[in-house]
């Protein structure tokens, strides 16, 4: 392992040569309280840039144990200094050169308070990964820059950021206490029978539909309807008060824009935690919660409808359902029952982005059109037995069909962001204006059948490419993610794709999707996200199960086989 002096004076040698010389610098460097580990050197200075990574002794960096003893703050702690360095290397860079020269760049976290390859820390070192653009003018080294940029510049980010002594400790305290207590009120939910808490005094509307942060100015802080309000331990912030979602069928309305969206959207991200002044800190949901909406034009592979839609034209079996390009109802009864296939606790629906027709076919419709010339049996008739016979709860924002008073246990309606409990007004309303439509599709739900997957004999490796955080390409096939609402960062999907990759090129015998999927996540949990990159990379975020499978349902290349 070579010294910074060393290192300096190869850099101040390189001088001048082309690119390529600066391969000869990958390799281990010892600094003056760290390592740095220049792992893949860019051929280019218009390529992505190199990989490096920083390893700082806990000798120096003298992070108390109490902020990375348990899992759970380990993690919180290693986003934390995510995100100092992603601040300051923001504020540090400048452009030295031709291309990425002069760039330090990590992962840019979300709101969202997640596992990611780019940090870690553990009782003996903190770990630093991320992407340097070395120095040039036009495709000759820049030697001067580059050993002023990895000898000065990256040593005063890592001595500002990676030091416990040089870093706002309560704020990190804070940060660490924060993402603890959202991880123990989550885990009360289901001794508590809810799906969802959101706490007095949180704030759910954000800055706009691509700015995540909250709304500051006219924000309304959440208060809970005192028949819904629940009370919750936490280990820092104390016992909180909020509105708890029971399990079962819940309907969230109200009139346009008084905020039944806003309230869903804090449900649908309660499966993360989130940092200090998110507002939604202590908005948790269960975390088998999947968001499901139509999506017109999406691929579906072998997935068993029939609950939903039966007695198609010609004799098309919705058994081993195909297509290339389904319908909005089609594509919406696909989700749910591959939410259902692979675990899934709770649907979470916005009739905005549901499908019409179905959600609800009205008593004047089913006078007109006989069920035995309409296939698809609305949602408003398999709710219920979804939760009595498989236990999947559904919340549901609904503003224009009352017909689902029925099958509600729980309505909650918004008023200017303010929510009340009118299940016994919707009940009353329920049984003094009777639909008088007629229940379709049996008593049962049924029980589905599973799909098996099947890999490729001889697959090869084919190229995985990942666009941003909506499509992904695998092979000369993309995959849309539009719809997947729940993934929040692009390296969810780079993490994904991998996960993919993984499964394509190992061997399988026939198994189940749900075998395939728990072995992927059990090395995970196992191995973490170096699981899945042979070399160390920097940006890799974790994922759910639960977006693994959607990802892959959305694949057009699938390889599930048909039954029997």
């Amino acid at each position: 392992m070579t010294t910074a002096a060393l290192l300096r004076d190869r850099l101040v040698h390189l001088k001048g040569q082309g690119y390529p010389a600066y391969k000869a610098l990958r390799g281990d460097y010892a600094m003056a309280d760290f390592t740095l580990h220049l792992d893949h050197i860019q051929a280019d200075p218009f390529a992505a840039p190199s990989r490096v990574r920083v390893t700082v002794p806990q000798t120096t960096a003298q992070f108390p144990p109490d902020l990375w003893s348990l899992p759970i703050r380990a993690i919180a702690l290693a986003d934390y200094l995510t995100r100092q360095f992603h601040r300051a290397s923001q504020a540090q860079n400048q452009r030295l050169g031709s291309g990425h020269s002069g760039l330090i760049e990590i992962i840019r976290p979300s709101q969202a308070i997640l596992e990611r390859s780019a940090a870690r820390v553990t009782a003996a070192v903190v770990e630093l990964r991320f992407q340097v653009g070395l120095p040039a003018q036009g495709r000759r080294i820049a030697g001067r820059q580059a050993a002023t940029l990895l000898t000065e510049t990256l040593p005063s980010l890592v001595h500002q950021t990676l030091i416990y002594a040089n870093l706002d400790g309560a704020a990190l305290a804070h940060h660490c206490n924060t993402a603890e207590d959202a991880e123990v009120l989550r885990s009360h939910l289901a001794d508590q029978g809810l799906v969802a808490f959101i706490a007095d005094g949180a704030i759910l509307p954000r800055r706009s539909g691509v700015d995540p942060a909250p709304l500051e100015d006219q924000a309304i802080p959440f208060q809970s309807p005192p028949s819904l309000r629940v009370r919750l331990p936490c280990p820092h912030a104390g016992p909180l008060t909020g509105m708890g979602i029971r399990r079962g069928v819940t309907l969230i309305i109200g009139g346009g824009y008084h905020g039944k969206s806003t309230l869903l959207r804090a449900i649908e991200m309660g499966v993360y935690n989130h940092i200090p002044g998110d507002g939604r800190e202590q908005v948790v949901t269960d975390p088998n919660a999947l968001k499901v909406r139509a999506e017109d034009g999406r691929s579906v592979t072998g997935v068993d409808i029939s609950p939903f839609i039966n007695h198609l034209p010609r004799g098309q079996s919705t058994r081993y359902f195909c297509t290339a390009n389904a319908s909005g109802s089609t594509s919406q009864a696909a989700s749910i029952m591959e939410a259902l296939e692979v675990g899934a606790r709770v649907l979470l629906v916005d009739e905005d982005t549901s499908a019409t027709n179905f959600m609800i076919r009205d008593r004047r419709m089913q006078a007109l059109i006989a069920k035995a010339q309409e296939p698809i049996t609305p949602f408003i008739d398999k709710v219920r037995q979804l939760y009595r016979d498989h236990g999947l709860s559904t919340l549901l924002v609904m503003g224009g069909s009352g017909d689902y008073f029925d099958v509600a246990d729980t309505v909650i309606a918004l008023e200017e962001f303010c929510p009340r409990d009118v299940t016994v007004e919707a009940r009353a309303i329920a049984a003094t204006y009777q639909t008088q439509r007629q229940p379709e599709g049996g008593s049962n739900f049924g029980q589905p059948q599973g799909r098996r997957w099947q890999a490729p004999a001889n697959p090869g490796v084919p190229k995985v490419k990942v666009r941003d955080r909506q499509q992904l390409q695998v092979g000369a096939t993309p995959i849309d993610l539009g719809a997947v609402e729940q993934i929040v960062e692009v390296g969810q999907v780079r993490a994904i794709a991998a996960a993919i990759l993984a499964t394509i090129v190992t061997p399988h015998p026939p198994a189940s999707l749900t075998t395939v999927l728990d072995t992927t996540m059990a090395h995970l949990a196992e191995q973490g996200l170096d699981y899945l990159s042979p070399w160390p990379v920097g940006d890799l975020v974790s994922f759910r199960r639960l977006e693994l499978a959607a990802v892959l349902n959305r694949w057009r290349q699938l390889p599930i086989h048909p039954p029997g």
